[in-house]
């Protein structure tokens, strides 16, 4: 049985943290971020400003003997007024790159969010602790991914023995941007949203700027991107645009090539795949903007719906139908001058069969199992054989 008196605490610092672009000093600890300051302030929109605070693929990656260890963190659990209450945000642990354990944090500030009204107010809350026992003895990595739809601070470390940064892995970087599909919406846990599953696949370091809500060819994640050192990037574009409402195609052309011309500036050889929107029947010929379905409420469900009209695609709305076909044309015009820049169509990854068996629960989002299968999928065809990312040293090419 441990004592206080036999806790080592390890002070946070960002070089034990993997896929964060950004650490914040706050009052009781560190705050990861997944955009840096300078994208940060240049946006006032506060979903875009959950999102990024939200630690998707940012994990503490540390070397160690210890076999207990506990880590003090003040989540931020979001509540939608009317909609039944969320789980807390789920921490894997992984020992030598092998799933170890999970576990949550109770506790936590409280932001409470009227979709009705767009209102949301935070109250604060106490600090709760993570912890892990029993591990294994000896020298080992371990990694704890933090909650990858839960705002985190990290306030404390303690461990009944010496902590040190874990050592570069010698793996490739990747950089993925996209919606909140990418993000993670209704993974199971950190390591399982379709990113960090098809990273594990394809044996490379995954830095995920999925974010909720906020794919929109913004310039300030295409200069984040453009700044952030990775072997291989992708962007999965479409459906925040065309479910915000926020352009029309004369618009959308020219941002897509903005943005990937900003990309290419600080990753100029590196393999630069384009994804289109997965299948999403009440979008697919549908423009936006998206707006919640709360006839469902009373049940403890909340589902989503496209309120455009079809006939509006002739005065250049966007629908994901429109975004692919003008997604295709434009890699395909690059490539003649750019020999790794790749397109995927979507519904490679989820498409009609697939959302016969496997629907999305509120019509936009999937759920843990067409997680797994999306990852499954995106590691096939990118990193496997000729994919996109395909090692090419270890194929020969």
């Amino acid at each position: 049985m441990h004592t206080t008196d036999d806790w080592i605490t390890t002070p946070l610092t960002r070089d034990l943290l993997r896929g964060a672009l950004d650490v914040e000093r706050t009052e009781r600890g560190l705050l990861p971020h997944r955009l840096p300051a300078r994208a940060r302030a240049q946006n006032n929109d506060g979903q875009l400003a959950m999102a990024e605070s939200q630690p998707s693929g940012v994990r503490l990656a540390l070397r160690t003997r210890a076999t207990v260890l506990e880590l003090d963190t003040l989540p931020t659990k979001r509540v939608y007024v009317g909609v039944p209450p969320r789980p807390d945000g789920v921490y894997d642990l992984l020992v030598d790159g092998r799933p170890a354990g999970r576990g949550t944090v109770v506790g936590g500030n409280t932001l409470t969010i009227d979709m009705t009204t767009g209102a949301a107010a935070v109250e604060p809350g106490e600090v709760g602790t993570l912890r892990f026992a029993d591990l294994p003895g000896g020298t080992k990595d371990i990694e704890i991914w933090l909650p990858h739809n839960e705002t985190t601070e990290l306030v404390a470390l303690r461990t009944d023995a010496p902590v040190e940064p874990a050592p570069d892995p010698g793996r490739r970087f990747w950089l993925h941007h996209g919606s909140s599909i990418s993000h993670g919406s209704d993974a199971a846990s950190p390591t399982t949203t379709w990113p960090a599953l098809a990273a594990s696949l394809g044996g490379v370091e995954l830095i995920n700027l999925g974010l909720g809500g906020s794919a929109l060819l913004d310039p300030f994640t295409a200069r984040a991107m453009r700044d952030t050192p990775a072997d291989l990037i992708s962007v999965k574009i479409g459906i925040n645009v065309v479910n915000a409402d926020v352009m029309r195609l004369r618009a959308f052309g020219p941002a897509v090539h903005g943005f990937l011309d900003t990309v290419r500036e600080g990753h100029p050889t590196a393999p630069l795949l384009v994804v289109s929107p997965l299948l999403c029947p009440v979008q697919e010929d549908t423009p936006g903007p998206l707006a919640p379905d709360f006839s469902g409420l009373a049940e403890g469900s909340l589902r989503f719906v496209a309120t455009g009209d079809p006939a509006e695609r002739a005065s250049g709305k966007l629908t994901l139908n429109v975004i692919r076909d003008e997604l295709s044309r434009i890699v395909s015009e690059r490539a003649a001058d750019d020999e790794n820049l790749y397109y995927l169509d979507g519904r490679e990854l989820y498409g009609q069969a697939d959302a016969a068996d496997l629907p999305l629960p509120d019509d936009i989002h999937p759920d843990a199992a067409t997680h797994r299968l999306i990852g499954e999928r995106f590691a096939k065809l990118a990193f496997a054989d000729r994919g996109a990312f395909a090692d090419r040293g270890a194929f020969g090419d």
